[in-house]
């Protein structure tokens, strides 16, 4: 079997396609989630919390400064725990929603009668042999 008839048939398994579509429905699910943290969350939260916008909480450690005509422009550094805010709720908020999916995901499976229990094997030669010497001495 050729290397590309290889690929072809692994491509076009089911579970390949199956994987692509999750892949692509859970980026939009992130998107979604993440815009309703942003816009529709932590906006109320922070004006309960005093007017505070979460994507501008920072400790700055370095302020930008401009380039002078001896030294080069030096960039912000900061530690944006704001962000780290947000992106926590997004995380509790996806998994959640997964955890919600696998719960009704695993109630809609069809409950699989237990097997019952295989018949006792019969008698083997050794002791069909034994039944028949006891029929026997009891006659």
């Amino acid at each position: 079997m050729g290397f590309i008839q290889e690929f072809r048939d692994f491509a076009v398994k089911g579970n390949v396609f199956d994987m692509a579509v999750g892949v692509i429905v859970g980026g939009a699910f992130g998107k979604l989630a993440g815009s309703f943290v942003n816009d529709i969350m932590l906006p109320p939260i922070g004006m309960a919390a005093g007017k505070v916008d979460f994507s501008d909480l920072k400790l700055v450690l370095q302020k930008a400064e401009p380039a002078t005509e001896t030294t080069k422009a030096v960039a912000e550094v900061a530690i944006s725990y704001g962000k780290f805010i947000s992106t926590s709720i997004d995380f509790i908020l996806m998994a959640f929603a997964v955890f919600l999916l696998v719960k009704v995901v695993a109630s809609l499976k069809k409950k699989e009668p237990a097997a019952a229990p295989p018949p006792p094997p019969g008698p083997t030669k050794d002791q069909q042999l034994l039944m028949e010497i006891r029929d026997l001495l009891k006659r």
